[in-house]
């Protein structure tokens, strides 16, 4: 399950904004996966569930968001969403398309729980 070692990563790239804002924890996590990316949304929540323990994100709630395949026809221009195994223009049906989205892993955003200043 490579979604375990994508989990590493992230939380890797969380640690570094939290140590960068002076955050003692995170509480969210949020991100976009295409389609074509080869990330199973609900394996990546099962492994987030793991990987996260004993880091700064112990307590962070993974919210994942699916995105759109989108291309562009080679042939006329439009631009349109397609399904995972049709990647034709929707508007002439010609297979000379461009992917425009829909193969990515987004990290969205974090919600961070920024440390309390002692002198206030």
């Amino acid at each position: 399950m490579h979604e375990f070692s994508i989990c590493h990563d992230l939380l890797r790239q969380v640690e570094d904004l939290a140590r960068a804002h002076h955050a003692r924890a995170v509480s969210a996590i949020y991100l976009q996966i295409g389609p074509l990316s080869g990330i199973e949304a609900a394996l990546l929540e099962q492994a987030f569930t793991v990987a996260r323990a004993g880091t700064v994100a112990a307590e962070a709630v993974l919210t994942t968001v699916a995105l759109p395949i989108r291309v562009r026809c080679q042939s006329c221009g439009a631009v349109g969403e397609v399904a995972v195994n049709r990647l034709v223009c929707g508007a002439c049906g010609d297979w000379h398309t461009e992917l425009l989205s829909g193969d990515e892993l987004l990290l969205a955003s974090v919600e961070l729980e920024l440390e309390e200043d002692d002198d206030v």
